[in-house]
């Protein structure tokens, strides 16, 4: 079906083409046939059990309990050479995607993106978590290629600690690895009272405005606020207009990447997904930065954000930036670590205001913001930053536990098999009944 599906868009964008360059009569008659064929895909769109391209495999589901996954996502990494506490607190950042509707950035990491690299010896299951210098309102930390998902949270920790003793603080680390979901972090700021803040660089994904060649990483830019709603502001954005963890997902339910997001050398725009995760792999395709492919919808801005990220990941703590995070040695193709930067900023909100009168501020204006006026061809809706992820908690409560495709349950089995404690302790998962 993938093949398929990219020739359709591939047809889309040669006849596309062909309409700007056509004129009078030909130019409107093949404008009125690209939009009737543009509505006939929204109305199957409409129609989809799950997926929004009609021919599209049905991907099927497993309701797992959270207590149940955290707990297997524990006992994995224990059983791949973590120390019990780094792996318990590693699982918590796992679980806090998947529960706040972070897909990308749960239990679909587990095996991939941590598994696998230890397997690979690219990720170090243990290693030494060294304070380089340290003063009353920062710190830089060498992570020495360990567990990002330990070395993230305990210098947000740290971090925090600094700013209720000295009203803000920064923490910065160089030689880490992948560490979840960055809104876990500004989340554990917004729970004590602080503003946070927190960036990562990551391999090199985006490529420049105007150029194709991967040189940044996806490269989050991520705020925390308190407020007095029922979630807080949370903004967890990369600064791609997508990322790998999302097109790895369109692969997973046979999805194709949406026009305009994925570049080639050529400087042709990719929607094969399965091929794009390749490419990407190779350094072949790149993400266009958030606004898109040059300039005319502000993709230099996303650029130029992705940038500053990438300078607090890696200059300012004497790191390595995302050109040399590849993973991959390029004269022997020797799986190598990719030494990750990160920075936590902390601000303690009482030394500005009764934080109670702070959460009235963020919440009031949050309020009036989702209040204002609607788009009378919209969704008859308006979300403020956090809420969304606020509706992945209320939905998983209500399921009682999180929405598992079946090529993740195929992944647990496989870590299954891999580990015989694992074998032992798990027989059989409750989707195998």
């Amino acid at each position: 079906m993938p093949s398929i599906i990219s020739e359709s868009d591939a047809l889309r964008t040669k006849l596309t083409a062909l309409s700007k360059r056509l004129t009078g009569d030909d130019a409107d008659t093949l404008s009125q046939l690209l939009d009737k064929w543009e509505s006939l895909n929204d109305s199957t769109t409409a129609t989809a059990n799950s997926d929004p391209v009609q021919s599209a495999p049905v991907v099927k589901y497993a309701t797992v309990k959270i207590t149940f996954l955290r707990q297997f996502m524990q006992d994995a990494l224990i059983a791949a050479g973590v120390p019990h506490n780094e792996a318990s607190v590693a699982a918590e950042v796992l679980e806090w995607a998947d529960v706040h509707g972070v897909s990308t950035h749960g239990i679909g990491r587990l095996k991939p993106i941590y598994i696998n690299r230890i397997n690979d010896n690219i990720l170090k299951p243990t290693a030494p978590f060294d304070i380089v210098s340290e003063t009353e309102t920062t710190a830089v930390v060498d992570g020495h290629c360990g567990l990002g998902l330990f070395i993230g949270p305990k210098c947000m920790d740290m971090c925090i600690e600094k700013a209720k003793k000295q009203g803000l603080a920064m923490v910065v680390v160089r030689n880490s690895t992948h560490y979840g979901a960055a809104g876990y972090y500004v989340d554990k700021a917004q729970q004590r009272g602080c503003i946070g803040i927190t960036g990562t660089n990551a391999r090199p994904s985006i490529a420049p405005t105007f150029g194709v060649q991967p040189m940044l990483g996806t490269n989050p830019m991520t705020f925390g606020m308190p407020s007095d709603d029922d979630f807080p502001f949370i903004l967890d954005c990369a600064t791609s207009v997508n990322q790998r963890g999302k097109i790895e997902k369109y692969a997973r339910e046979g999805k194709p990447t949406p026009p305009g997001q994925v570049v080639d050398r050529d400087g042709n725009v990719r929607t094969d997904t399965v091929q794009i995760l390749k490419d990407l792999q190779t350094g072949y395709c790149s993400l266009a930065p958030l606004g898109g492919v040059g300039a005319e919808m502000g993709g230099y801005k996303g650029y130029g954000y992705a940038t500053v990220v990438e300078l607090l990941s890696a200059a300012l703590q004497d790191g390595l930036n995302s050109p040399k995070l590849g993973g991959v040695n390029k004269e022997t193709g020797e799986k190598m670590p990719m030494p990750l930067g990160h920075f936590f900023i902390a601000i303690d909100v009482e030394r500005f205001l009764p934080i109670e009168r702070f959460r009235s501020n963020v919440g009031t204006f949050l309020r009036e913001m989702r209040n204002s006026e609607k788009d009378p061809k919209g969704p008859g809706r308006i979300y403020t930053a956090g809420e969304l992820e606020h509706e992945g908690v209320l939905e998983c409560k209500k399921l009682g536990g999180v929405q598992v495709p079946e090529a993740l349950m195929n992944d647990m089995c496989a870590i299954r098999e891999l580990y015989p404690s694992i074998l032992e302790k798990y027989p059989k998962f409750s989707f195998e009944e």
